[in-house]
């Protein structure tokens, strides 16, 4: 970890935090991407602290040129990166016909079209690493990609999108060298996916994700730091974390 370069998307809070924080803890140089800038600063100031090494890049995943840019960016601070985690992402939990139309769209265009922008914005300086050194391209989807359950259609559609988007990019970019993992958490606490949606959808959503088995965004962060320490020849393509309890 103590060369690699690594762009961390929803690095402001819950499991892109996590991963950012322990990313740096390994040695790695770390960019932490999304909107709120005052998170950000905060947590790579944290980071730096510690003796770790961070770059907070305000960047919008919905906005391609805001993408471009961020890539421009961390390219001129850290130099190429060899690391990207699509990990940015929105979640509600409400029947389709309890949607307002603004919310489902937004939730389309975080979860899907930010990991399409992400991975358009990265992709050049990925395969320029992958001729020297080992690159990794993580898309952190869900189990609800492929499990129902009441109030998911939505959310599950988006991640079952950002799953097949995974399988197929391997097809593409595995004889490039770059190595490409689906992460697929089960519920996880402490996290903020919930807010950004008005606060009657978040209700029923929020007592649905109390009832339920849940891990931590650092138990999350530790599988993906395993997943990408892995030899350079071995490639994890999909891992699924969930709670020892969940059935």
């Amino acid at each position: 970890m103590t060369t690699r370069t690594a762009v961390i998307t929803g690095a402001g809070s819950g499991i892109g935090a996590a991963i950012a924080v322990r990313l740096a803890s390994e040695g790695a140089a770390v960019a932490l991407l999304a909107r709120r800038q005052d998170r950000l600063q905060k947590l790579a100031a944290q980071i730096v602290e510690s003796g770790g090494t961070a770059l907070a890049v305000p960047a919008d995943v919905t906005d391609e040129h805001s993408m471009a840019r961020a890539a421009a960016t961390v390219r001129e601070q850290l130099g190429p990166v060899d690391l990207l985690v699509n990990n940015a992402g929105l979640m509600q939990l409400a029947p389709f016909g309890a949607y307002p139309v603004p919310e489902w769209r937004q939730l389309v265009d975080v979860n899907v079209n930010g990991v399409l922008n992400a991975v358009h914005a990265f992709l050049p300086d990925l395969l320029r690493s992958a001729e020297t050194r080992t690159t990794d391209l993580v898309n952190v989807s869900s189990v609800a990609a492929d499990r129902f359950m009441d109030g998911m259609a939505t959310y599950g559609a988006t991640k079952s999108a950002v799953s097949y988007f995974t399988r197929a990019l391997r097809f593409e970019l595995a004889t490039r060298g770059i190595r490409i993992t689906n992460l697929e958490p089960g519920m996880t606490g402490g996290t903020e996916l919930m807010e950004p949606f008005p606060a009657e959808l978040q209700g029923p959503a929020a007592e649905l994700a109390a009832a339920l088995p849940a891990i931590s965004a650092e138990e999350v962060a530790e599988v993906l730091a395993f997943v990408v320490s892995r030899p350079r020849n071995v490639n994890l393509t999909r891992v699924v974390v969930q709670p020892a309890k969940e059935v």
